[in-house]
Formats: C-alpha cells, sequence, structure tokens
C-alpha cells in the first residue's frame, strides 16, 4: 500500500492508518525502515477488530516486556491517548459512509462487470448517496 500510495502521489506518506488486515510483523518492520530513519512512516495499525460499542483500555503504565513483537508494541501505541485519538479519526472520515451505502442501501456487490463500468455503477451510487444526505439535511 505504502508503494502504491508513493506511485500515485509521488511522495512517501508520513503516516498511515489501517484496520488489522494490514497488522502483521513484516508490514510494521517495512514502516519502521530502521537501517533509514528519514524513511520512517508513523503507523496506527489496528492489532485485531473491534466490537461496535466496545472501548479500548488505556494503556498500563511501565515499560513493555522484553521480546514483545512489534504487534504488541503497535497494540500498546493505539491504547495511549494519542494513538486513541488518531485512530478514532478514521472510524469518521470513510467508515461510516461505507456503512451507510452497504447497510441502508443494500448496496453488496456491484452488477456490471469491468473496470469502467463498475466505475461508473460506483459513482451512481456515490451520487445517490450524496443527493440522499443532502435532502436528509435540508429536512431540518
Amino acid at each position: 500500500m505504502v508503494e502504491l500510495i508513493e506511485q500515485q502521489s509521488g511522495q512517501r506518506p508520513e503516516a498511515i492508518l489501517a484496520d488489522n488486515g494490514y497488522c502483521s510483523e513484516q508490514n510494521l518492520e517495512h514502516l519502521e525502515s530502521a537501517d533509514q530513519p528519514e524513511r520512517r512512516i508513523e503507523g496506527f495499525i489496528a492489532t485485531g477488530k473491534q466490537k461496535h460499542g466496545e472501548h479500548r483500555l488505556p494503556a498500563k503504565r511501565g515499560p513493555l516486556p522484553q521480546g514483545a513483537t512489534k504487534v504488541d508494541r503497535m497494540k500498546r501505541k493505539l491504547q495511549t491517548k494519542v494513538g486513541r485519538a488518531v485512530y478514532a479519526a478514521r472510524k469518521c472520515v470513510v467508515e461510516p459512509v461505507f456503512g451507510q451505502i452497504k447497510q441502508a442501501r443494500g448496496f453488496r456487490q456491484f452488477l456490471l462487470r469491468g473496470k469502467e463500468k463498475v466505475q461508473g455503477e460506483w459513482a451512481l451510487v456515490c451520487l445517490t448517496h450524496n443527493i440522499l444526505r443532502l435532502y436528509a439535511a435540508m429536512q431540518y
């Protein structure tokens, strides 16, 4: 994903927010780039699924145990005040939109095939979603 971001934007990201599907020792090692500190990326990657309404406990005081893995370190990082605040922003930005499109609109799969047709179908779904959100906002 980092390489794709670099290709598309022409620059290396300073920080990354990602769900638990991207959490692995190898990916966390890649973000650290210990051999090249100037290429280090600040990562906030979920280490497991969190149920709706579940709150993570704050980080325990004191150092991590010796032999803690990179995943353990990330878990601890996300339990800090800063980690919780940064990762919480992810839930406010894009997650609700996909949830609303899937649940409220019932959109679970594309009906057309081919990249160009799927892009058109997705644009129509997004347009419909935005119009309905505007209509709902005008009702107040």
